[in-house]
């Protein structure tokens, strides 16, 4: 079962995508803060990470940039409520992040996945 791990300040958010994720058969682990999700990141074994742009405690981006630096070319999908995301693919070492604006539909969000495994060079097994 892949596990996804969900990085978002907002409870209701991440209760959401938690919700689609595992009924389409994810594994997931839920952080309310970048530095936490950091943390999760350090100490378990992930195949995605959902990362909100705008977190409390940290930029999204440099949550992001982090995992990047750990584990090169990892899947993430990047959300935001509050901007356009076009400027992803300038963020050096963000190249192949999937960005999402919220709201989104389910659909929308495990498209997002796929693509950001496939954008890592492989594919998620869950089945969608």
């Amino acid at each position: 079962m892949p596990r996804v791990l969900v990085i978002d300040d907002q409870k209701d958010v991440r209760a959401m995508v938690s919700i689609v994720l595992r009924v389409n058969r994810y594994d997931v682990v839920e952080a309310e803060s970048g530095a936490a999700g950091l943390t999760a990141f350090g100490e378990d074994v992930f195949d995605a990470a959902i990362v909100d742009i705008f977190l409390t405690d940290a930029s999204g981006i440099e949550v992001m940039a982090a995992i990047r630096d750990r584990v090169p070319g990892f899947p993430i999908v990047a959300v935001s409520g509050m901007t356009a995301l076009d400027f992803m693919g300038e963020a050096p070492g963000l190249d192949g992040v999937v960005c999402l604006q919220k709201p989104f539909r389910p659909n929308d969000l495990l498209q997002a996945i796929r693509k950001a495994q496939q954008a890592a060079g492989g594919e998620l097994s869950a089945a969608v």
